[in-house]
């Protein structure tokens, strides 16, 4: 079963979800002979989101699908047909547009899977294929993969915090957009949340849907009480109230008032839930008076601009707080906007059909990007536990056991490693898929036993990660051919 929603929900081709610039040198290549030529790109990206010791890769579901529907349809064509250049005439000729037209998609690309740890500059996708669709690509790969690996990423630090509670999405009304609500809900039950308050996201993927009522419901009635009771007569098996309207401490002694009714007719007051003020305190004096009455097994619900750092800081305050409500903070990834992610040509074939290796400069070291047909290799120790990552080059065959470190150039051994697994997988072979995609719900499951495994990393962030040596020397290599 697919675990994205695009082709459900939006048009069924994709070839105009790019930026022109992407176009403008798909007919630059076209017009020189070598859109057909073999490329290689490396979608990665250069650091770690929210100064957390790793990412959690995600989106390639989404991959998947709009790869399946990549394409230019007839309107499409028309459109393109349609623009026009500085000097008025049409920006692209006829023959490149029925080129387009009559494209077939016919790529290879590996991934590491949704729901892995990766660190910097490891590829989380490798593109082969010609030139002119390896480019086209570029700009959706990146929307998809960087969006989804940093609201993942984000749900992990929320998911850490929480320390095994539970934590409920509750950010489309914040989100950025449509699909911005959709993909970040898919992506934060990727990377911990139980359930979600969108509706959309838990018909089409499966998620748990959690709410209740808001603020407007017990405004509607004269009293507070009055609202609890009415809700409880329209749902009596769905009764977590809103306790914060007016007064916290009456509205939890209302809520107790109408749970004693519930029980009496066989349900149970689930929750309560404190949406502003001192929520530590409060939470508190909830905790006190539910236990005092008998509601042991009630929960207490917080929301109110919560992340990370909030629900850290409620813990070390003693917070009688048990489920987590987190929406903007978490749907928009507040405190960062973006990963960053980058897309970069790394291999492109001569005329005899061999490879040749590029790098992009820069001043910065941390910019200059890595030559090669690359994969990721991960060793590690006899309890499994992760020993370091090596980046090398599928065309040097299989390496040796060290790495050139990216955080101090110094060079490290993996001899000592009792496993090892490369972490890209073929998803197209040749323009056809060969990767089978897990439900939404393994993919949670792998992504909680992946951040159980490099949960070391939280309190010692230092992982070795860096390139295969030989692949270390290339590269140099070829700065130093580059700056002659």
């Amino acid at each position: 079963m697919t675990t994205s929603h695009l082709s459900r929900l939006y048009r069924t081709s994709w070839g105009l979800f790019t930026d022109l610039y992407q176009l403008t040198m798909g007919y630059g290549y076209w017009k020189n002979g070598m859109a057909e030529r073999n490329a290689v790109f490396h979608l990665f990206y250069r650091k770690n989101p929210f100064g957390h010791p790793y990412a959690l890769a995600a989106g390639l579901d989404l991959v998947i699908d709009l790869i399946r529907n990549f394409r230019f349809s007839v309107d499409d064509i028309q459109y393109l047909g349609a623009l026009r250049a500085a000097d008025g005439k049409p920006l692209f000729n006829e023959s490149f547009l029925n080129y387009l037209q009559r494209m077939e998609f016919n790529c290879t690309i590996s991934a590491v899977p949704e729901g892995t740890v990766v660190f910097p500059h490891q590829p989380l996708l490798r593109v082969e294929g010609p030139l002119i669709q390896a480019q086209l690509l570029e700009t959706a790969l990146l929307n998809i993969i960087n969006f989804s690996t940093l609201i993942t990423t984000k749900s992990a630090r929320i998911y850490q915090a929480a320390q095994g509670e539970s934590v409920l999405e509750f950010g489309l009304r914040r989100a950025q957009g449509i699909d911005g609500g959709l993909t970040a809900t898919r992506a934060a039950y990727i990377g911990g949340c139980t359930g979600t308050s969108n509706v959309l996201a838990g018909r089409l993927f499966g998620i748990p849907v959690k709410g209740t009522h808001a603020h407007s419901w017990v405004m509607c009635f004269d009293e507070e009480i009055e609202a609890f009771a009415a809700y409880a007569e329209a749902m009596p098996n769905n009764c977590i109230f809103l306790v914060d309207t007016y007064d916290t401490e009456e509205g939890v002694k209302n809520a107790i008032r109408i749970g004693r009714g519930l029980r009496e007719k066989g349900h149970d007051l689930l929750g309560i839930r404190l949406d502003s003020g001192d929520l530590a305190e409060l939470s508190k004096i909830a905790r006190t008076l539910l236990d005092e009455a008998g509601f042991t097994q009630t929960a207490i619900v917080a929301s109110n601009d919560l992340d990370e750092y909030r629900i850290k800081s409620l813990k070390e305050q003693g917070a009688k707080i048990s489920v987590w409500g987190v929406g903007t903070r978490l749907a928009t990834a507040y405190d960062q906007a973006a990963l960053g992610g980058v897309y970069k040509l790394a291999a492109i074939a001569d005329e005899a059909g061999l490879w040749e290796y590029r790098v992009k400069l820069s001043e910065q070291a941390i910019k200059i990007s890595n030559p090669g047909l690359l994969q990721v290799r991960r060793y590690s120790d006899p309890d499994g536990h992760p020993m370091g990552d090596q980046i090398y080059n599928l065309e040097f065959g299989n390496p040796p056991a060290e790495v050139i470190n990216f955080g101090d150039d110094q060079k490290v051994s993996f001899e000592q490693a009792a496993g090892e697994e490369d972490l890209l997988l073929p998803v197209f072979q040749d323009g056809k898929l060969v990767y089978q995609s897990p439900d939404l719900h393994a993919i949670r499951e792998h992504c909680l036993a992946q951040q159980a495994r490099f949960a070391g990393l939280l309190d010692s962030p230092e992982y070795t990660n860096g390139l295969e040596p030989q692949l270390s020397v290339l590269k140099k290599g070829l700065v130093e051919e580059a700056m002659i």
